[in-house]
């Protein structure tokens, strides 16, 4: 029977060339799943008429902007800590998505139809394309002050 001793337990990757997150690069995709949840939401909602797949879209996009928040804080903490600078157009894409999520949890918050249709599915839509054109950039709101990218 072999043991295995622990020495240095970490959450960072170590050796040459290993990427190390900080908390804001974790949290910033979660919304993205989660508006995107909700948008598949809405359209089952327009198509079923089922007030479940309503009351499912409203708590999608309020976890969507708890966490939301959440990362925008930790960037905002990693901004000052001084180890980051602002990605000018990323942040400000993110913070128009959130801004259009917190919107659109009030749209939900409507009663009947009128609460997903036309407004709710159409806020929904324009959030996830704003977000999904973020991917290729990772959904980073800050970059390393020793890079050279900016945006």
């Amino acid at each position: 029977m072999q043991h295995v001793a622990t020495t240095n337990a970490s959450f960072r990757r170590e050796g040459a060339g290993a990427a190390s997150y900080s908390l804001h690069q974790v949290l910033t995709p979660f919304p993205v799943a989660y508006f995107t949840g909700a948008l598949a939401t809405d359209l089952a909602y327009w198509r079923t008429a089922e007030v479940m797949w309503e009351n499912f879209s409203a708590w999608l996009i309020t976890a969507g902007l708890l966490v939301a928040g959440l990362a925008m804080i930790a960037a905002g903490i990693d901004l000052a800590a001084g180890g980051h600078k602002p990605a000018w157009g990323r942040a400000t894409a993110y913070l128009v998505a959130v801004l259009l999520g917190l919107v659109n949890v009030f749209v939900h918050s409507r009663d009947a139809y009128t609460a997903v249709v036309p407004t709710g599915l159409m806020l929904s839509a324009v959030v996830v394309i704003i977000l999904l054109g973020m991917a290729p950039t990772g959904w980073v709101l800050t970059s390393p002050r020793h890079s050279g990218a900016n945006a």
